[in-house]
């Protein structure tokens, strides 16, 4: 079996050191970084990736809190042409030994306490867990699914496809009246 390579904006924690980090702390991915993470997501470019963060322990779990912050461009969903997005986005993780997540492991059955913002859960395998994918990842998640240039909607019409608005008046409850209305002139 071979190992998996590391993550483009690997940030590693080991549990040990989480009392000898001063928080906040800050991260930031290099060039390099954001080069790899812009291939492996799809965008056009990832011009800045950074977050401060703070870490709180309870014996094995471990809470990541922050804010990401980046600046990258994705393809238009219609004319491919590259579209500005600026992230500002607040996280909080939750890092969860594998071993309390499997079936049967004590504790596994009940819940796991989320606070009121709620939190992405993370398993993690030893004493590390990597800050910097889970960041990443939820750069991944916060981004605008379908990126529209200005010139989208009328790339979109002349290929033939409905707006919204258009569709909702050829399928709508009145769409066979209107039909009528035009016929019988």
């Amino acid at each position: 079996m071979t190992d998996a390579p590391p993550p483009e904006f690997s940030r590693v924690v080991r549990l040990d050191e989480i009392g000898r980090i001063q928080f906040p702390a800050h991260l930031s991915a290099t060039a390099e970084e954001r080069a790899a993470l812009a291939a492996r997501f799809g965008f056009a470019a990832l011009e800045l990736l950074e977050g401060d963060y703070s870490l709180v322990r309870d014996g094995g779990t471990v809470l990541l809190t922050g804010t990401l912050r980046a600046a990258l461009s994705q393809p238009c969903i219609a004319t491919a042409e590259p579209v500005a997005e600026e992230v500002r986005e607040d996280f909080a993780i939750r890092f969860v030994p594998e071993a309390d997540l499997e079936p049967g492991a004590p504790g596994a059955e009940a819940e796991i306490e989320i606070d009121a913002e709620g939190a992405d859960i993370v398993a993690y395998a030893g004493e590390r867990f990597d800050i910097g994918e889970a960041i990443a990842e939820t750069l991944a998640l916060c981004v605008n699914p379908y990126p529209r240039s200005a010139e989208a909607d009328a790339t979109l019409r002349q290929a033939g496809v409905l707006s919204e608005e258009d569709a909702a008046e050829q399928s709508g409850p009145f769409a066979a009246l209107a039909a009528l209305r035009t016929k019988g002139g």
